[in-house]
């Protein structure tokens, strides 16, 4: 049965981009059976030149689009801005009610965290199905996708992957459902070397490259999954045959 996917951005960059118009390409080719139940972005129009630019993609595919400003909403409540590793600050559970008046009729069946700048409060997750992509294998390093490269390099990984997992309150620690592997070739250990000195390194750019290569496919090769009933919760699913078979076919 078509998969109703719900579309969560912020739409500021050519990456979360890139994963809508992958998903749309292989709906359209008909290798992936879902469907766009809706696309939100927390951004209005007129906020953004990029967002502008890719609000206008979505109108242009027939897409309900939503949109509801988080920078208005706090400004209007007077709220303060998030902090890192502080709690969420109380208009955010508003905001997030909010969100899901204006999305819930539209009847996702699943959400996609794509390039949303926002963390979800508590009371969205544990009502909303949310898949959200870490640069990763299951059990790999944590953090930002920086983080994760310069972690690989300094402990002289031999491969890497992509996942999928659900969002929950604890940020970052859900369920996975999915993932894919790849080779990568460090060369050897380098944990004394500097942030800079391994983000300059050849080695930092293929494993970035090859991440970035996955990616896309991956998030569709998820999604046909959910599609098809075969959920990996509870034993994650290994998609790499498929990630790389849909990659030998592009």
């Amino acid at each position: 049965m078509t998969l109703r996917v719900g579309w969560y951005t912020t739409g500021r960059g050519a990456g979360s981009r890139g994963m809508f118009e992958a998903v749309r390409d292989a709906i359209r080719a008909g290798t992936l059976d879902a469907s766009f139940a809706f696309v939100f972005c927390n951004r209005e129009p007129g906020e953004d030149p990029a967002t502008d630019a890719f609000f206008e993609a979505v109108r242009a595919e027939g897409i309900p689009l939503v949109t509801l400003s988080s920078v208005r909403f706090r400004k209007e409540r007077g709220g303060t801005r998030s902090r890192p590793g502080a709690p969420l600050p109380g208009w955010r559970e508003a905001y997030d009610a909010e969100v899901a008046r204006l999305v819930d009729p539209h009847g996702a069946e699943i959400g996609v965290l794509a390039g949303y700048m926002l963390i979800f409060t508590a009371p969205f997750v544990r009502t909303h199905r949310l898949l959200n992509l870490h640069p990763a294998l299951p059990g790999g390093p944590t953090g930002t996708w920086r983080e994760v490269i310069r972690d690989l390099i300094r402990s002289g990984a031999s491969e890497s992957g992509v996942m999928a997992h659900l969002a929950i309150p604890e940020v970052d620690m859900g369920p996975v459902a999915a993932f894919c592997r790849y080779d990568i070739d460090v060369a050897e250990p380098t944990p004394d070397a500097s942030d800079a000195e391994i983000e300059a390194s050849a080695h930092f750019t293929a494993i970035r490259a090859a991440g970035l290569r996955r990616e896309t496919a991956f998030l569709v090769a998820a999604l046909q999954a959910e599609a098809e009933g075969r959920s990996g919760l509870g034993v994650p699913l290994d998609l790499t045959d498929e990630v790389e078979a849909r990659l030998d076919a592009s």
